[in-house]
């Protein structure tokens, strides 16, 4: 192992050193689940697939929230909310490999298999390389969409069964990637269907070169985009995971751009001449989900005794050392309907203790997932249950702290039956209420992305109606009252929002701090 990393790290410094005007090394922080992003939810997934791979429909513009043309020129909807018609562009070209070589450009056919492959689940890839759809499922597209139609071969018709308000955005995130038809069918017919994800093609600013798990991922320019070709000719991520060593190599000149600093190296970081520190508040969230379905979790009464039990300030000074905010409510305060007049859980460990022994939870023995790498809504996991974990012990509640390798404690942790609590968090999709409350806390998403895997009728009911309405007054008046529910039942703790800081060389030109926690490359380039 340790030979392996050794050699991965020195062809990665020796390719800087080769091409450095023509070469940006990013080092990320961990490993991709997989190269198909419909399958996943990870930003280091998405990093690493969606970003720098594929194309959607529509598009946000890096830098913002702005929903622009993407494979897509345009999308017009019906009168009555349920029909949206996409003309598509033309002359768009697919990557090729050693493997194959396309024979078309982009078009119908393809939108309508990277769709029909998630909704229908006798589509022959519906459940190559795990079938989990885990957006697609948790934002209730299967009941959603009723249709998807070829017009003709530049249009494409969705038809749903009721309103949706955040569809527009909602076609513009990562799970709804665009790819080759025709390299599934070439694929499948080889018998060897899982290449989509672990040799992927698609029509973004680089193609896939090859991958060394947990080393390095490398990419080349797409000569061919349908915008104009990226501003460097070479592509490297080298994961890294340690926060200290991503520091070094940033120093060191070995890579040029890294996520997540260790919030106690920031100072020095915006001191040194040669590092540009870039920030930005975090369209994010921490928290702490219960398993609602297992007891004594199932009890609303128990969660808010445990809630009461979390110092978060101690959380916000130790873990995120001035760069975060007590979290009160499950989406962020820079988003548009945050409840502001919610009162969050007093610290108060004699009243938890208290709660406990009224509910009947005496000598109770629970997990603490801690994940296994840095977020921006966490930056150190493992500190943070440790915190927890005194904090409970302080009311009678014993604490094991459980970790995994992070594509196994993603899988992991959607599972109906999973033990404990689980730290987790999210960075918004599309700057809406929706991608927060409905995909995280919805009934749709459980066993997928509601990892509290809980589902309770009076906030389903106000989320639902906020889907189904245009006017932005009244969905943020459901969106409050949905958040008071939130509070009243307390699946989660909510931990924290952060600030999310990016480091980089002074060499590097052109890069944005995006607001849904993407790191994009096109349009970057080094000096």
């Amino acid at each position: 192992m340790k030979l392996k990393l050794m050699a991965a790290t020195a062809a990665i410094a020796l390719s800087a050193a080769a091409a450095q005007a023509n070469t940006l090394v990013y080092c990320s922080e961990g490993s991709p689940e997989g190269f198909d992003p419909a399958l996943f939810t990870a930003g280091t997934t998405f990093d690493a697939s969606s970003h720098p791979i594929y194309n959607r429909l529509l598009e946000f513009e890096t830098g913002t929230t702005n929903v622009i043309p993407g494979l897509a020129e345009s999308v017009e909807a019906s009168d009555d909310g349920l029909e949206y018609t996409f003309k598509l562009r033309q002359g768009v070209k697919f990557h090729s490999n050693d493997e194959f070589t396309p024979t078309r450009d982009f078009n119908a056919d393809d939108v309508i298999f990277s769709f029909m492959r998630q909704k229908d689940e006798g589509h022959p890839f519906n459940q190559v390389s795990g079938g989990t759809w885990e957006y697609f499922q948790g934002m209730g597209m299967p009941d959603l969409v009723e249709s998807i139609e070829k017009v003709d071969d530049y249009t494409v018709k969705f038809t749903l069964t009721k309103p949706e308000a955040p569809f527009v955005a909602n076609m513009a995130m990562d799970f709804a990637s665009i790819l080759s038809a025709e390299y599934a069918d070439a694929m499948m017919a080889a018998g060897t269907p899982e290449k989509l994800n672990t040799a992927p093609i698609g029509t973004g600013p680089f193609s896939f070169v090859a991958y060394q798990k947990d080393a390095v991922i490398r990419y080349a320019q797409n000569a061919d985009y349908w915008k104009d070709p990226a501003d460097v000719e070479n592509l490297i991520f080298a994961i890294t995971p340690d926060a200290s060593v991503r520091y070094q190599k940033l120093k060191a000149g070995e890579c040029h751009i890294m996520p997540y600093p260790n919030p106690a190296d920031i100072q020095a970081m915006k001191d040194d001449g040669d590092i540009n520190m870039m920030e930005q508040e975090g369209l994010n969230v921490g928290y702490l989900a219960y398993n609602t379905t297992m007891e004594p979790f199932d009890n609303p009464n128990v969660r808010k005794a445990l809630n009461m039990a979390i110092d978060k300030n101690a959380i916000i000074d130790v873990v995120f050392q001035g760069s975060g905010q007590v979290a009160k409510n499950p989406i962020p305060p820079t988003m548009w309907g945050y409840n502001d007049a919610i009162t969050d859980d007093a610290y108060d460990p004699e009243a938890a203790k208290a709660a406990l022994e009224a509910e009947g939870v005496s000598d109770l023995s629970m997990k603490i997932w801690a994940m296994p790498v840095q977020r921006p809504y966490n930056p150190n996991a493992r500190r943070m249950a440790e915190l927890i974990q005194a904090d409970f012990a302080k009311v009678g509640v014993d604490v094991e702290i459980v970790s995994y390798e992070w594509g196994e404690y993603l899988s992991r942790s959607k599972e109906l039956n999973r033990d404990g609590a689980v730290l987790l968090g999210w960075t918004g999709d599309n700057g809406d209420p929706d991608n927060f409350l409905a995909v995280l806390l919805g009934c749709d998403g459980r066993e997928a992305s509601n990892r509290a895997q809980w589902c309770h009728e009076p906030f389903e009911d106000l989320i639902l109606k906020a889907k189904q309405t245009t006017d932005q007054a009244e969905r943020t008046k459901l969106y409050e009252d949905a958040q008071v529910v939130f509070k009243e039942q307390a699946p989660w703790a909510t931990i924290a929002h952060s600030v999310v800081y990016m480091p980089m060389s002074n060499k590097v030109q052109g890069y944005k701090v995006h607001p849904l926690g993407g790191h994009i490359f096109y349009g970057v380039s080094v000096e």
